[in-house]
């Protein structure tokens, strides 16, 4: 069983953060513990090394005695020029761009952004050793909602061109099973962690 959760609010607010290695705020610390509760199903922690992402999963990983792995590879993409913007500063800048970017990811991609193809190989090489190496437990990735929406690409065989209709709320939940290679997802974007 895998399960993906999104980071928390980070200091500054909704933006196209990309790789920039902001904290959470405490909003986005009491969204996750409120998310996670007291009770945890899982047997260990992987996560993305970004702040946002490993300070919570650390906290939950010693409060709950779980081993903790960072993984590189499961970095949110590199947006490039649009890093740290807001959406109202991209579309003063050249409006309609988002919609282009929604509707067609792969090709519409912001200046100096990381291709969504090598995005996806990077997410799915960390998904394919960390089911390889850690077969029949329950594991949670803490990461973003990109490698959330690479996940469920990978998993569920979602063309790239689809994946920015998957909405991935913060501090949210989803769950995968995976039989014989099979997935399966059992729920997507909970606030609270399915028993």
């Amino acid at each position: 069983m895998l399960d993906l959760m999104r980071h928390g609010e980070p200091v500054g607010g909704r933006r196209y953060r990309g790789q920039i290695d902001d904290p959470l705020s405490e909003k986005g610390w009491a969204q996750m513990q409120a998310a996670v509760g007291d009770t945890v199903p899982w047997t260990r922690v992987v996560s993305s090394p970004l702040l946002r992402c490993r300070a919570f999963a650390q906290t939950l990983a010693d409060r709950h005695g779980l081993p903790l792995a960072l993984d590189e590879r499961l970095k949110e993409i590199g947006f490039g020029e649009w890093e740290g913007k807001a959406a109202a500063e991209i579309e003063q800048d050249a409006p309609g761009t988002l919609a282009r970017f929604k509707a067609d990811p792969v090709n519409a991609r912001p200046k100096g952004a990381e291709p969504l193809a090598d995005f996806h190989a990077r997410v799915a090489a960390a998904l394919e050793d960390l089911l390889a190496q850690h077969v029949g437990q329950h594991v949670l990735l803490v990461g973003h909602a990109g490698v959330m929406r690479m996940t469920l690409a990978w998993a569920l065989h979602i063309p790239l061109e689809h994946v920015y209709r998957i909405e991935v709320a913060t501090a949210s939940l989803t769950r995968l099973r995976f039989d014989a290679g099979r997935a399966s997802l059992i729920f997507h974007g909970s606030t609270r962690v399915g028993r």
